[in-house]
C-alpha cells in the first residue's frame, strides 16, 4: 500500500432517500462499495483490504439495521496497527422530507423498516428520531427531496470525484460482423456493409482494417470521406448528451460482413479521433475468426 490515504465514505440516512442510487454512483467513482456488511465481519474487511494493496477508496452503506454500530465503523480504522493506510473517513447523509418519503413508499408499496404493522408516517418520523445524531455528525448532507436519480448522481460526482474522473465516462468502440450477430450492449450500431469491400482484392482478402494496406483501401474512397465527416459529427455532438444524462459508458458498433476489414478500419478510425476527448477502449470482436474457420477446416 502506498502512503496514499484511503478513502473511506459511509453512506447513510433516510430509508427511501436514494441510497441505491448513491451506490450505483461510488461504484462508477471507482469506489469498493459494501452495502450493509454484517458489523461482525468489518474487521476481517480492513485485514483484507490492507493486505491486498490495491483499494484506495472504499464506499459502504449503513442503515438502521447496523445503527448500534456506527462508533465502531467510525473508530476502527483508527484502531488498525502500525503501518496499515492511514483512512480519511466521511459520512454522507441523504435526507428526504417526511411527505416525499412517504409518497415515495405509497408509490413501491414496501413497508418501512419501522413501521412494518403500522402507518408508513410513524416508521419516517421515528427513524428520523434515531439518526438525528448520525446527520449532526455527518460531513455531507444531501436533500433529495427535489431531486431526480441523475442530479443525485451528479452532486455525487461533484462531492466525491477526483479531477479527471468525469464520472469515469467512456467510450467502447466495438467492430463485428453481421454474420457473427450484433454486439447485444451497443448503444450505436452503424452498417458499414454500403462500402467498397477490400475482401475482393486478392491482395487484401486475407489482411485486416489493421493492417495499413486495408486501412488505406477503406479510408481513400470518396464515399467513406464524405460519410466519415457526418458520422464522426454525429458522434461528437450525442456523447455530451449521454455524459449529461449519467451514462458511464457508450458502446458504438461498426459492423461489416465478416468484421475484418471495413469496420475494423472505420473503428479504429473513430476510437483514434475521440480518444483526444474521452477514455476510449476499442475491440475488434470478429477480426480472427475467418482465420479462426479456416485453420479448423
Amino acid at each position: 500500500m502506498t502512503d496514499e490515504k484511503m478513502q473511506l465514505v459511509i453512506v447513510t440516512g433516510m430509508s427511501g432517500a436514494g441510497k441505491t442510487v448513491a451506490m450505483q454512483s461510488f461504484e462508477d467513482l471507482g469506489f469498493f462499495c459494501v452495502d450493509n456488511m454484517p458489523p461482525a465481519l468489518l474487521p476481517k474487511f480492513w485485514e483484507l483490504v490492507k493486505e491486498s494493496g490495491k483499494i484506495s477508496k472504499v464506499a459502504l452503506v449503513i442503515d438502521l439495521r447496523s445503527r448500534a454500530f456506527y462508533d465502531q465503523i467510525l473508530h476502527m480504522p483508527t484502531d488498525e496497527n502500525e503501518g496499515s493506510p492511514a483512512i480519511e473517513s466521511q459520512i454522507l447523509f441523504l435526507d428526504t422530507s417526511d411527505k416525499e418519503l412517504v409518497s415515495r413508499y405509497k408509490e413501491t408499496r414496501r413497508s418501512h423498516p419501522l413501521a412494518m404493522e403500522g402507518r408508513v408516517v410513524d416508521g419516517v418520523r421515528k427513524e428520523r428520531e434515531l439518526l438525528a445524531p448520525i446527520r449532526s455528525n455527518a460531513q455531507y448532507v444531501i436533500d433529495t427531496t427535489t431531486m431526480t436519480p441523475r442530479e443525485l448522481r451528479e452532486q455525487i460526482f461533484e462531492t466525491f470525484g477526483t479531477e479527471g474522473t468525469a464520472g469515469n465516462f467512456h467510450v467502447e468502440v466495438v467492430s463485428f460482423g453481421f454474420k457473427y450477430g450484433l454486439p447485444i450492449d451497443a448503444d450505436i450500431v452503424m452498417d458499414v456493409r454500403f462500402l467498397p469491400n477490400p475482401y475482393y482484392d486478392p491482395k487484401l482478402k486475407n489482411k485486416t482494417g489493421l493492417d495499413k494496406p486495408v486501412y488505406d483501401y477503406v479510408m481513400k474512397q470518396p464515399v467513406t470521406e464524405k460519410f466519415y465527416s457526418h458520422f464522426i459529427s454525429l458522434l461528437r455532438y450525442v456523447m455530451p448528451g449521454y455524459q449529461k444524462e449519467g451514462k458511464s459508458t457508450v458502446t458504438i458498433a461498426i459492423g461489416c460482413t465478416g468484421g475484418q476489414h471495413r469496420s475494423v478500419a472505420i473503428a479504429q478510425r473513430i476510437a483514434d479521433d475521440l480518444t483526444a476527448d474521452y477514455t476510449v477502449h476499442v475491440q475488434h470482436r470478429d477480426v480472427n475468426k475467418r482465420k479462426e474457420t479456416v485453420n479448423r477446416s
